[in-house]
């Protein structure tokens, strides 16, 4: 129990952790050195990719939004949404070594949530963000506005988790899903939205203040 505070997972990682430690315990067993040592670095590598740990930026005032997502600023531009009209779009790339769980950039209720499919190109080239599997949730401030955050699949991140559903009520920096093994994470606001960070930034899940919405 110690552990589990001290290295806190995310839940979806726990089966992948158990059948780790079961053909482990097979492994070591049977005696098969070569694969004891490679479910070690497999276990070793679950341990780290589901870490899941806390996050609060308290010192932050209430329009701030945080990174949805721990990783690198790879686009930061006004783009045309389908359905949003002109935004701005921040786009956060995780590689595998990133913590995977995704946050809630901003205090609100998420509205819809809408899975597309589509292709899995390597998630950190442009024409991923519409032409690749992803799912966006749509989140509705107490003033009505609304943004979008978007998980993208990659090549190989196929995987998306998302654990709320609509109508639901989320605080900033609350912990919303998660995407395995590796990709993006796509943020798209209204242009008026004071950005705090940059291209190339490195950026922490529900610490990272990356830019401030506008007051209405």
């Amino acid at each position: 129990m110690v552990f589990i505070d001290k290295f806190p997972l995310a839940a979806s990682g726990r089966r992948y952790i158990i059948g780790c430690l079961g053909l482990l315990a097979m492994a070591i067993a049977l005696k098969v050195c070569v694969l004891v040592v490679i479910l070690l670095l497999a276990l070793f590598f679950m341990l780290w990719f589901f870490r899941d740990p806390g996050r609060q930026n308290t010192s932050a005032p209430p329009l701030a939004l945080v990174s949805p997502a721990d990783g690198r600023i790879v686009a930061l531009e006004e783009v045309e949404h389908p359905q949003m009209g002109r935004v701005l779009l921040l786009s956060i790339f995780m590689n595998v070594f990133s913590v995977h769980v995704n946050r809630l950039p901003i205090a609100g209720t998420v509205t819809n949530v809408h899975h597309i499919p589509g292709g899995f190109q390597p998630a950190d080239r442009p024409g991923a963000r519409v032409g690749n599997e992803r799912l966006e949730l749509t989140l509705r401030l107490d003033d009505g506005r609304e943004i979008m955050v978007t998980q993208v699949a990659g090549l190989v991140a196929q995987y998306i988790e998302c654990w709320v559903s609509a109508p639901h009520a989320g605080q900033r920096g609350s912990r919303y899903g998660m995407i395995r093994f590796g990709s993006r994470v796509d943020l798209y606001l209204p242009t008026d939205t004071r950005i705090a960070a940059s291209r190339g930034q490195k950026v922490r899940a529900g610490e990272t203040v990356i830019g401030i919405m506008a007051d209405v």
